[in-house]
């Protein structure tokens, strides 16, 4: 079989591989598509050189069918249609509180071992979420990020007929806004980008510029001038950092969706004056994962335009070369079986 590795310094190969047969408690997979994400597109910049273990398969937005089941395993039978959440709790103790998908020695499949860049992957059975018999496998490749768009919303506690605002429209700030809005908000998507602009305006979105119209005054216009109920934070940016408690409304939610890496300046006053609440959100728990699972067999959201363009595997390199030129796509699939 095909297998592209990740081989540190940014660079990626194509090697041929060979099957993992499944060990007790665990399931190799056929995968059919896996999406590239913002994450595998800081591997290829070497941004995760400490972490990745190299030469590695990384990748972890994926769809694909059973095809092999080790000992022990049950629920599943070969040919099942299937998407991985990737997290590995094993090593969760109780001062996690229960929080596994957020616990301190969390191992993230894909990036701390092995994933699924590849034409057959072999997992722990407890990670499958098994798709409804007929689901399109391409728009599946999109249940791990849609899972995190609903994971976002639910901490928002997000109510119908709330505004919302998300800043940054790439593909999670997009999905946190059709999710929000299929949920009954208002939303407004800021975004700088003009390409993701114009996809935002034709999924139906309310969308402005930051840089050519004043955010605050066009939310303030919506509200009579109370502001926004909650803000999603997606673009990990300075700006967005500054903003975010300048458009929150008095006692609004405002969630943390980015990675900032670095300390960031935030008006603590506004946390004071407006009593404002900041939530952290990250990855999802299973219930997200069945949330993005229904609404992808449910056909309510238009996914298939965020899908940029689906690929060989055979390009995989090639793709990351040039997305780490100009990352301009909103999501690439690779095709594990071409």
């Amino acid at each position: 079989m095909k297998a592209v590795s990740y081989e540190g310094g940014g660079r990626f190969a194509l090697r041929a591989a060979e099957p993992r047969a499944p060990a007790d408690g665990e399931v190799r997979l056929d995968v059919a598509y896996c999406g590239i994400c913002g994450t595998d597109l800081h591997i290829a910049h070497g941004a995760m050189d400490h972490r990745v273990a190299v030469p590695q398969v990384i990748g972890h937005e994926m769809s694909g069918r059973v095809a092999e089941l080790g000992a022990g395993v049950e629920g599943f039978q070969i040919g099942d249609p299937v998407v991985v959440r990737p997290l590995d709790a094993r090593g969760e103790t109780p001062a996690d509180k229960g929080f596994s998908h957020i616990s301190r020695n969390l191992r993230f499949l894909g990036i701390d071992t092995p994933g699924a860049f590849q034409a057959s992957w072999t997992v722990p059975a407890f990670t499958l979420h098994r798709l409804p018999p007929r689901v399109d496998l391409a728009i599946a490749a999109l249940t791990e990020p849609l899972a995190v768009a609903c994971h976002d919303v639910r901490r928002a506690l997000l109510r119908p007929g709330e505004l919302a605002v998300v800043i940054g429209g790439g593909p999670i700030g997009l999905l946190v806004a059709l999710v929000a809005a299929h949920a009954g908000a208002r939303v407004v998507v800021s975004e700088v980008n003009l390409a993701r602009r114009s996809l935002a305006g034709e999924l139906g979105l309310d969308v402005v510029d930051p840089e050519s119209v004043d955010l605050h005054e066009h939310v303030a216009g919506l509200t009579d001038g109370a502001g926004a109920d909650v803000v999603f934070e997606v673009s990990g940016s300075p700006a967005g950092a500054r903003e975010m408690t300048r458009l929150a409304s008095l006692r609004g939610r405002i969630v943390l969706v980015a990675i900032f890496p670095e300390p960031q300046p935030i008006s603590l006053f506004d946390f004071f004056w407006k009593e404002l609440e900041l939530r952290g959100a990250r990855v999802y728990e299973p219930e997200d994962y069945d949330r993005a699972i229904g609404l992808i067999a449910a056909g309510d959201l238009p996914l298939g335009k965020l899908i940029t363009s689906i690929e060989p595997l055979d390009r995989l390199p090639e793709v990351f070369e040039e997305q780490s030129r100009e990352a301009s796509a909103m999501k690439i699939l690779v095709d594990c079986q071409a």
